[in-house]
């Protein structure tokens, strides 16, 4: 730069000289130059830019030439319009060298999946949960012999109007029919806990503590195993009927006693998905008896959806559904037993994306102690 450049362009110089790193400091030189003139951004820009690298040389040369007979106000857009090109060439650049340094792709996001609008959902080592067996935790106190007793009562009724029985060996048709109908009452405990608590959390500006979550999870994947089932059997309009009604009068119990006693209905939940652990087990071993009209799913291919749902291998047949349909039981029997010991403002401990199904699952977390677990 040249001896006799004026006080006002040297100081104009030092100003510019950081806006490489900062472009604010372009505009607020800009809104100056009606005091000091369009000389002054000429002189500024005509100096060696501080930083050599390539888009710092194009902005400083694009404002020499349109400073060069601007006037105090074209000087200033000038320095705008400059200023965001530069920033837009930095972050072109910044990108292409994060590029060239990654060796690696980044890993896909769960967004970039066929199912990506889905909750969270476990994902089984097939191996681990082959020999998930029926458990039992037993009432302890009034509150769990009400929630046992009702599943009791509600499971025999069914059992004799459906005319179920453990030791009997069923047909496809008859699995199909009982399997949807209980996902279709299965799905609306989750459902209904989660919106009361999301009530209460906009109703009383506090935080939920976790539980709202976890209780979405738990209604989606037991719709996901409706929907799964219906890929092999379309209910008639009696069938849809009956849904109809069962889920009115159950959506609406639910919900008064879920308003009055939050625990005892986990309580209930946790011990109705004891049942339907024993229900999938006895499935799974009509269709390992051979010439059962059941056994043929352990060559039938599963259906698509569960194979994207539960990550199945390509080659998964109904039988693999069915063992991922009961290890979801008892992860809600686990989750349920565990919330029916909670206080309501305890900190929920199953975290999002992380599975843990212990072998008794009807017991809590290890090392987790629930306040209300009168062991």
């Amino acid at each position: 730069m040249s001896n006799h450049t004026q006080p006002a362009a040297s100081d104009a110089h030092r100003s510019v000289r950081p806006a490489t790193r900062d472009m604010s400091a372009v505009l607020r030189l800009a809104r100056a130059a009606n005091a000091r003139g369009a000389a002054s951004l000429l002189a500024c820009a005509a100096c060696p830019p501080a930083l050599a690298d390539p888009a710092s040389a194009r902005f400083f040369a694009h404002l020499s030439r349109v400073t060069t007979t601007a006037t105090a106000s074209e000087a200033r857009a000038a320095a705008k319009v400059a200023a965001s090109r530069h920033q837009r060439a930095a972050l072109h650049a910044s990108a292409d060298a994060r590029d060239s340094a990654s060796e690696h792709p980044p890993a896909p996001s769960p967004k970039n999946t066929k199912d990506s609008y889905m909750l969270f959902h476990p994902q089984y080592d097939m191996d681990a949960i082959a020999d998930i067996t029926p458990a039992h935790r037993p009432p302890r106190g009034l509150r769990d012999w009400v929630s046992f007793s009702a599943v009791q009562a509600a499971r025999s009724g069914f059992d004799r109007i459906t005319g179920y029985a453990p030791s009997k060996v069923l047909t496809r048709e008859e699995w199909l029919t009982r399997f949807i109908f209980l996902e279709t009452v299965a799905g609306v405990p989750g459902m209904v806990g989660a919106m009361l608590r999301h009530m209460v959390s906009l109703r009383t500006l506090k935080r939920d503590h976790g539980w709202i979550h976890t209780l979405l999870e738990e209604a989606e994947n037991e719709r996901m195993h409706l929907l799964t089932f219906m890929c092999l059997k379309q209910p008639g309009f009696g069938f849809r009927l009956a849904v109809l009604g069962a889920q009115g009068v159950f959506f609406n119990a639910f919900l008064a006693a879920y308003i009055l006693t939050p625990r005892t209905c986990h309580r209930f939940v946790g011990y109705l998905e004891e049942e339907a652990v024993k229900t999938y087990t006895h499935a799974l071993r009509d269709i390992g008896t051979g010439g059962s009209d059941a056994s043929v799913w352990a060559e039938t291919p599963a259906p698509t959806i569960a194979i994207q749902y539960w990550r199945l291998p390509p080659d998964a047949t109904v039988r693999d559904v069915v063992t991922a349909v009961r290890a979801d039981e008892a992860s809600h029997s686990h989750v349920n037993h565990t919330l029916g010991s909670m206080a309501k403002d305890q900190e929920n401990p199953f975290q999002t994306g992380h599975t843990t199904l212990p072998k008794n699952f009807v017991e809590p977390p290890e090392g987790f102690s629930p306040f209300h677990d009168p062991r």
